[in-house]
């Protein structure tokens, strides 16, 4: 296949209802890909990265949400974009590789050389066309992104060990209960059509296994892989550990920032994140940069167009403004979400904090977390119509939607 002809789709994971409880309670009101960081929704983030992919032909989003949810976002997505993405919805859980080989027809019918899998809940830089020069570079199966973190937070993710010279991935160890290396993948892959057939070599060991043995009584509560349904294939432990050190995986390391969203407190630091990225990438969708807004801004500040904020207000860093907010004189906002039709009265002060879609915060009133964005009550979080009365303090609590504050709650969730 010559260069001209080479086409390169991408699939991204966005998960299901199931998935996303941790992110309660904003995940009652919308699916969790689509909560807005930076003021766009988390997925558009790494569909956005996969338009600078040469010759991609088009963008798959796999996940158990019902289509209905995603999509007015896909149409619209679609056609700013002016590629085609388009949403499939799994009947059941087919694990990271199975998901993946369950809509192998449909992903197969562009005849890509290359296949790009990435999780909707990675906040990078997403360098995809660097790690596709890289992966044609070295050859394999697949390349993986990899990114160094502490060592006391690595055992949380895949740990892996690589050659130093020819980025072999050599041992790969997923949640490893020793340290294996502070080196780990960070959920964006590059492959050739060529996972199929692993997948498919997968799924006929555990056929063939199931038809050969009768499986004792004792044995049948044993939770191994033995006792995966043949077409439930893990990408970590199914695939990438088996094929270590084959000369068929490789690894690209990314020096940029990397987090996972797995909690409302991280969409707070990843929204951050992106705005400083927007600073290089999209200087445009930054508030200081549009010369319109008069209010104080510091820092890195998404503020939508419809918003309104008072001139006296001090906003930043690290604050995203949605739609149809209405800031009043002399509040203060720092490294927080406002959601959509929110309104914060005179005075309020706003820190560490999301503020759910039409909840209002009364003057002097002050809503705030630690800043501690992994931790339980390291932020606030205001769910849907959340009302916080005149000079009452909220201070790292989680609000369920519909309540009125009239008194001040500290390390409290309100049911």
């Amino acid at each position: 296949m010559g260069i001209a002809e080479e086409r390169v789709v991408a699939v991204i994971m966005v998960g299901g209802p199931t998935k996303g409880t941790r992110f309660r309670p904003l995940s009652f009101n919308i699916p969790k890909p689509l909560f807005p960081l930076a003021g766009q929704p988390m997925v558009h983030h790494p569909i956005s990265a996969c338009q600078k992919i040469p010759n991609l032909a088009r963008i798959y989003l796999i996940g158990f949400y019902e289509e209905r949810e995603f999509a007015l976002y896909v149409s619209s997505i679609s056609n700013d974009l002016k590629l085609p993405v388009r949403y499939l919805k799994e009947d059941k859980p087919h694990g990271s590789a199975g998901g993946l080989y369950n809509f192998k027809d449909v992903i197969m019918e562009e005849d890509p050389s290359h296949i790009f899998l990435l999780n909707c809940d990675v906040c990078c830089s997403f360098p995809l066309p660097q790690m596709l020069d890289a992966h044609k570079k070295h050859g394999g199966m697949g390349t993986i992104l990899v990114v160094k973190v502490s060592p006391e937070s690595a055992s949380e993710f895949g740990e892996l060990v690589a050659d130093p010279v020819t980025n072999e991935l050599l041992h790969y160890t997923e949640k490893p209960e020793t340290f294996v290396s502070d080196l780990i993948n960070s959920g964006v892959y590059i492959f050739t059509p060529d996972i199929f057939t692993a997948i498919e070599g997968v799924s006929s060991q555990r056929k063939d296994r199931a038809n050969l043995r009768r499986v004792s009584s004792f044995e049948a509560m044993q939770q191994d892989t033995r006792s995966l349904p043949a077409n439930y294939v893990r990408l970590d432990q199914d695939i990438l550990s088996p094929l270590a050190g084959k000369k068929q995986l490789y690894i690209y390391e990314t020096m940029d920032f990397w987090e996972q969203i797995k909690t409302p407190g991280m969409s707070i630091k990843c929204s951050a994140l992106y705005l400083s990225q927007f600073r290089h990438t999209s200087p445009h969708l930054l508030a200081n940069g549009d010369g319109i807004k008069k209010a104080c801004i510091i820092g890195d500040v998404y503020i939508h167009p419809s918003a309104k904020v008072h001139p006296s207000a001090k906003i930043g860093p690290g604050v995203s403004i949605s739609a149809n907010a209405r800031i009043g004189a002399g509040a203060r906002l720092i490294n927080c979400i406002v959601l959509d039709d929110v309104e914060i009265k005179e005075n309020a002060v706003v820190l560490h904090a999301i503020v759910g879609w039409k909840s209002s915060i009364g003057r002097w009133a002050r809503v705030q977390g630690r800043g501690d964005y992994n931790a339980k009550f390291g932020v606030t979080i205001l769910g849907e119509s959340v009302a916080v009365e005149d000079e009452v303090v909220v201070i790292s609590s989680i609000v369920l939607p519909h309540k009125t504050l009239n008194v001040g709650v500290q390390d409290e969730i309100l049911l």
